[in-house]
């Protein structure tokens, strides 16, 4: 078996902090530090064209090598912070991981397939993005692919419990009942049923107000 390899990434030590990491950026770098068990903290920098397409590809649960003066660190991406309005990423933590000891991780799931009862007009729900997995780091999916094309009926779902994992070396510590997607029917919006009213229900000053007899002495004035 062929070991898996993981993408690598290289960094430099970096001594700007505060606000000054605001240069950073405009060099298209990123700030981030190294932190782990045991482990003193190594603030660096790294190219954000570089780490764009590696983070796309392993989110928050695959393993990356951080390249830092010829030596790597393994670690798992976490926590990205980025600007409330441009989206631009501001800092990132690289939690770096003991490969021979497991660790809890948050692992996307991914929806693939059609499901011929959403075909016929239904509605899929996914209720579920991504589930909790203990593992050793080498081991961690960077996600988890739900095959949809067995839902055929209203009411059908997939949980936890389904999901094909080799659960040999994987531990969910998510609760096996949690859904995942469901089908439902689609809503039907129903009108609204105007009811007619009738004199009683209108206002009196909505009415039209009936003419009073006029005097008999009025009428001959009139003559």
């Amino acid at each position: 078996m062929v070991a898996k390899s993981n993408p690598a990434l290289n960094a430099s030590l970096r001594t700007v902090t505060g606000r000054k990491t605001r240069e950073l950026r405009r060099q298209g770098k990123v700030p981030s530090t190294i932190y782990g068990k045991g482990l003193d903290p190594i603030t660096i920098e790294f190219n954000l064209v570089d780490f764009k397409p590696i983070f796309a590809h392993v989110g928050e649960s695959g393993l990356v090598d951080i390249v830092v003066d010829d030596q790597k660190h393994p670690v798992l991406f976490k926590n990205p912070q980025y600007h409330a309005l441009t989206d631009i990423l501001l800092h990132i933590d690289c939690y770096q991981v003991n490969l021979k000891e497991k660790i809890t991780a948050t692992v996307p799931i991914e929806i693939i397939g059609e499901s011929p009862a959403v075909k016929l007009g239904n509605v899929l729900v996914e209720v579920s993005d991504s589930i909790e997995i203990e593992a050793l780091p080498a081991d961690l999916p960077e996600k988890i692919t739900v095959d949809i094309s067995t839902l055929t009926e209203v009411d059908q779902m997939i949980t936890v419990e389904a999901l094909d994992i080799d659960k040999s070396i994987l531990e969910i510590k998510t609760p096996t009942d949690q859904v995942i997607v469901k089908v439902e029917a689609p809503k039907v919006e129903e009108e609204p049923v105007v009811e007619e009213a009738t004199p009683e229900d209108v206002e009196a000053t909505a009415q039209k107000p009936t003419e009073e007899p006029v005097p008999a002495e009025d009428e001959a004035k009139k003559e």
